[in-house]
Order: structure tokens, then C-alpha cells, then sequence
């Protein structure tokens, strides 16, 4: 899939993790949730934060492998309830993987920038 591949040559070394933070085109929330997935199994260490608009509706998707979710307590469920709050909606999930959805278009390129925060110091 060009997309996951393309997902897959953006990963940047942040503080040892290797993060994607990318806004994607993609309408359907089961194909995120796939090439989500299939990321988070072939990328080690992998801290991914993607943003869809799909019919006019923001989305966010947080995928976190599971070695950071024990090592260094990261939380999706957390973060993504956080980043809801910029596209004015809500979500939740597990610890290593968690959507949101929205009301503000808008607010999807701020909340990706806010998903910054939680890789730098």
C-alpha cells in the first residue's frame, strides 16, 4: 500500500521514539485504523499520530507501541481525549491505541502540532 509505505519513510527519531505526526487523506476510519496497525507492528518504538478529515469531520487516530505504552507510560486513551479538545469533540480508547472525532475541521492541523508536545521535552 503506497500509503503506508509513504507513512513509513516519515518516521523521525525523536528522544529514541520513532514518531509519525502526519495528516493523511483517507475516508474510511477502518483503513486508518488498518494502516495504523500495520505500522505499529512493523515500526519499533513507533508513537504515530494521524489526522483525517472525512465528510466535512475531523478525526484523530493515536497508535503507541506497546513497549513505550509499559516503558515510558504513554497513554492514547489520554492524549487523544486532549487532542479532541482542538477539533471540538471527543474519544478514547486503550493505552496503545485510541480515536477522536470532531465538529471543527479547523482545529486538526493544531491538534497534530499539540501532538508534538508529548515526544519533546
Amino acid at each position: 500500500n503506497e500509503l503506508k509505505e509513504s507513512l513509513a519513510k516519515k518516521v523521525q527519531l525523536v528522544n529514541g521514539l520513532n514518531v509519525i505526526i502526519e495528516r493523511i487523506d483517507l475516508d474510511s476510519a477502518e483503513a486508518v485504523k488498518n494502516i495504523s496497525f500495520h505500522l505499529k507492528d512493523s515500526i519499533q518504538d513507533l508513537f504515530l499520530v494521524l489526522g483525517t478529515v472525512s465528510k466535512g469531520k475531523p478525526s484523530i487516530t493515536i497508535a503507541i507501541s506497546d513497549s513505550l505504552v509499559m516503558d515510558k507510560k504513554m497513554d492514547a486513551g489520554k492524549m487523544v481525549r486532549e487532542l479532541a479538545v482542538e477539533i471540538k469533540g471527543g474519544g478514547g480508547g486503550q493505552p496503545f491505541y485510541a480515536t477522536a472525532g470532531g465538529s471543527d475541521p479547523e482545529g486538526l492541523d493544531r491538534a497534530l502540532l499539540k501532538a508534538k508536545d508529548y515526544v519533546n521535552p
